[in-house]
């Protein structure tokens, strides 16, 4: 479905050559898995939800579900680019988050190191690829565009003065960076295989932005060894902010369900998981063997 606030949209990507944005399939399924819900496995293990999101890829791609929006929330970790697992002192790093009480785990998609924890809310749009797509910036732009409506749900005022581009000094910088008065609150990467693909946002809601970017530096403080030649990001904390710090939605639960009610107004039918196995008999869970293990796998194909 197109998206139909131009306003929003116009000051999203203020100074931006305009393009084309993404139109959000009319038909999705709904997967959350917030932390409050996640059993006491699961909230060992943070690399289900990027297995999940991998196995669900797979599916769409084999054309046995429809495209899918997963919600999802972990109480408390890190999660790896690749190229910070590179760093010569990154197993170094790791062990000292873990000391302090953060999991620490390398993922598979673009980016790089972002904390997780019960404030940050992950959006994941996965998508069946159309023979020949090669630009995937407009689905960047749909996402960011998605993330930016579903603040507007509550936080009108605050979701008009959002923009999008690379936050010089944030954690995990990109083309695609969302800020408010140049702080960076949502960062979006994304994961292809050859059937489908997913485009991810974490998105940063509550608590402290600037506590998140002092733990995401220390670690490269730790991983680099202080070696100023390395290729890595140089993160000044007070770029960071949550969305509550900048007059924007600050609750988990109240920002998830501006994602729902964003796709709804975009006239999205979502389907909730539940339903569709009652319909369908298809389910997946973070429980599900072919998540486990995949998620043995990446651990297994990434660690260092």
């Amino acid at each position: 479905m197109a998206y139909e606030d131009s306003g929003l949209l116009d000051n999203l990507f203020e100074g931006q050559e305009r393009r084309t944005v993404s139109e959000i399939p009319a038909k999705m399924v709904l997967f959350e898995h917030l932390a409050e819900h996640l059993t006491a496995a699961e909230v060992q293990d943070m690399l289900l939800p990027f297995a999940f999101e991998e196995a669900l890829c797979r599916d769409i791609g084999a054309g046995l579900l429809p495209p899918c929006l997963h919600i999802w929330s972990h109480p408390g970790g890190v999660a790896l680019g690749l190229r910070d697992s590179r760093l010569p002192h990154a197993a170094e790093g790791m062990a000292g988050l873990e000391r302090a009480g953060y999991r620490a785990a390398v993922r598979h998609s673009g980016g790089a190191a972002v904390p997780l924890d019960t404030g940050v809310v992950n959006v994941s749009l996965i998508l069946p690829k159309a023979p020949g797509k090669l630009d995937f910036h407009d689905d960047f732009r749909l996402l960011a565009s998605l993330i930016a409506e579903a603040a507007a749900v509550s936080h009108p005022q605050a979701a008009a003065r959002i923009r999008a581009g690379e936050i010089t000094g944030s954690y995990c910088p990109g083309d695609f960076d969302l800020a408010i008065g140049g702080r960076k609150f949502c960062g979006i990467a994304q994961r292809r295989q050859s059937g489908a693909y997913f485009v991810h946002a974490f998105v940063v809601v509550s608590g402290s932005g600037r506590e998140r970017g002092e733990l995401i530096r220390g670690f490269y403080r730790t991983a680099s060894g202080g070696d100023e030649s390395l290729d890595y990001p140089r993160v000044r904390p007070e770029t960071i902010a949550a969305l509550g710090e900048l007059g924007g939605p600050d609750a988990a639960a109240v920002y998830a369900a501006g994602i729902r009610q964003a796709a709804a107004r975009r006239g999205v039918q979502l389907t909730p998981a539940g339903r569709l196995r009652q319909e369908s008999g298809y389910d997946l869970q973070y429980s599900d063997p072919r998540v486990l293990e995949t998620a043995a796998m990446l651990r297994q194909r990434y660690a260092r």
